[in-house]
């Protein structure tokens, strides 16, 4: 249960995670480990989204460059 997979795959289980909490499925004994995950899941997509921006930080000086010289 440690890895979220994809954007997509992760992104659909959080929804799924809130969809239940919604609905009221979730049992008090069930509660703590859907936060533990939604909380985890949420962590791994920033951390995610962080590396992507200074990818693309670090990409935009070399395409503008490329850009002035064209």
């Amino acid at each position: 249960m440690s890895d979220i997979g994809s954007w997509n795959e992760a992104a659909n289980e959080l929804d799924e995670i809130v969809a239940s909490f919604d609905e009221g499925e979730v049992s008090v004994d069930d509660l703590f480990v859907k936060l533990e995950r939604a909380t985890q899941i949420i962590e791994t997509l920033e951390s995610r989204l962080d590396a992507t921006k200074a990818r693309v930080d670090e990409l935009a000086p070399r395409l503008a460059k490329v850009t002035e010289a064209e």
